[in-house]
């Protein structure tokens, strides 16, 4: 295959994570009111959020921090919609909050479209990944995956304890997306690295975190360039053939758009999984239950989903305004908890409670708005077949030490470490 020159010049001299300034250093420690002083990268949130999280919805229910530059927190569902689909006032050029912006003209396509795109480049951007991820073409993964859930639990062999998180829960998208993408199977370590350095690294200095930004495309490139060289029928492939507006991708789409998916398609579902057997490790009544009624999974999972939803995005403020009586300031920073929204009690009956045979659950913890996820159905299917396979084979467990449970600090929220005891 002919050189493609979209790929031929160094990614790094167009660097998209170059920020454009910051206001003052990220500040981290102890809260002292999470009303003013919040901070969603402290261990007291990444263990409880909730707690947090109602008290502000009582309280204070659009919290703010001058911590990254200066932000805001919204815990009502109503407010959090409103954000989300607003797309004049806030931008979405950068989903993850950190001391250092993007800069302006980095809009509309954004470092990994289509979640970073806005309008109306994001239209075309969503519309290109549509066909990936219908329901007809995720149906089309599910036999591999149950069949790699079954691998994994048979590499327990006898252990009476196992980390479900470390052991079954990251392995399952990261198989998924790489055979999606092309990808080497035996790099999966990489893809653990990248994820935790994007979504946990906020706080580590600049200069690491564009080094760790530039470990993860010179990746991408190699992979592309592979595919250059040698196409198959992947979805890297497709992407760089796809035209957009009568045009080939550029290269930052092309790349951009395989980072959202290593990043954002992996992290989200591993939480998700590891967040639902954490919570039928602990609630043996529900676990017996769909055990004896495995037709109720799908219903169940929607119902973790919604009370353990892993995922917050990040808006920018575009402009100086007056939002719901407070003064919001251009480039400030908007956290969107769809963990918050999904828990408030004006949206949901029982909201704290999990209810797994909830009935009507219009979530939110696909996102709401042009930004709700592209892969919700691969997410669900994952989610459910993780779930049926490991309920199937080890339909009794617990946890082996409730203090050995650590969570994920920053804007996706799963268990990295989950010892369960399942003999």
């Amino acid at each position: 295959m002919a050189v493609d020159d979209r790929f031929t010049q160094d990614h790094r001299d167009s660097d998209p994570d170059q920020p454009a300034g910051t206001r003052n250093e990220v500040v981290t420690g102890p809260v002292a009111d999470w009303a003013t002083d919040f901070s969603h990268v402290e261990p007291e949130w990444a263990a409880d959020p909730y707690t947090i999280q109602d008290d502000l919805r009582q309280r204070c229910p659009v919290a703010h921090t001058e911590r990254f530059g200066g932000a805001w927190l919204p815990t009502r569902y109503a407010d959090v919609a409103e954000i989300a689909y607003d797309t004049e006032r806030f931008s979405s050029r950068s989903v993850v909050m950190s001391n250092f912006r993007p800069p302006l003209d980095l809009a509309p396509m954004g470092a990994i479209p289509p979640i970073s795109s806005d309008p109306p480049f994001h239209h075309g951007a969503r519309k290109l990944l549509l066909p990936v991820f219908t329901r007809s073409a995720v149906a089309k993964r599910e036999a591999a995956t149950r069949a790699f859930c079954h691998s994994l639990i048979d590499s327990f062999g006898d252990r009476p304890v196992v980390d479900a998180a470390h052991d079954y829960a990251q392995h399952i998208p990261i198989r998924v997306i790489a055979d999606m993408l092309g990808f080497p199977p035996e790099d999966a370590p990489q893809f653990k690295v990248f994820i935790e350095n994007t979504l946990e690294g906020v706080n580590n200095p600049q200069d690491e975190r564009m080094e760790a930004f530039n470990q993860l495309f010179d990746y991408l490139y190699k992979q592309i360039h592979d595919h250059l060289d040698d196409p198959r029928d992947d979805l890297t492939t497709y992407l760089i053939n796809a035209e957009l507006y009568g045009h080939k991708l550029q290269s930052e789409h092309v790349a951009g758009t395989m980072a959202l998916l290593l990043i954002a398609g992996i992290d989200t579902t591993w939480s998700a999984i590891g967040a639902s057997l954490w919570h039928l490790a602990k609630t043996p009544a529900d676990r017996e239950r769909l055990v004896a009624e495995p037709e109720m999974v799908p219903t169940a999972a929607e119902e973790m989903l919604r009370a353990y939803a892993p995922v917050t995005m990040a808006r920018l403020v575009k402009q100086d305004m007056r939002w719901r009586d407070v003064d919001m300031k251009a480039e400030d920073w908007v956290l969107l908890s769809f963990p918050a929204a999904n828990r408030d009690p004006a949206q949901f009956d029982r909201a704290d409670e999990v209810v797994i045979d909830r009935e009507v659950n219009r979530h939110a913890a696909f996102g709401l708005g042009i930004h709700r996820c592209v892969g919700s159905h691969l997410a669900r299917m994952e989610l459910r077949v993780a779930l049926e396979v490991w309920l199937e084979r080890i339909p009794s467990f617990s946890l082996d030490d409730p203090s050995g449970v650590t969570w994920a600090k920053g804007q996706v929220r799963g268990p990295r470490t989950l010892p369960l005891r399942i003999a």
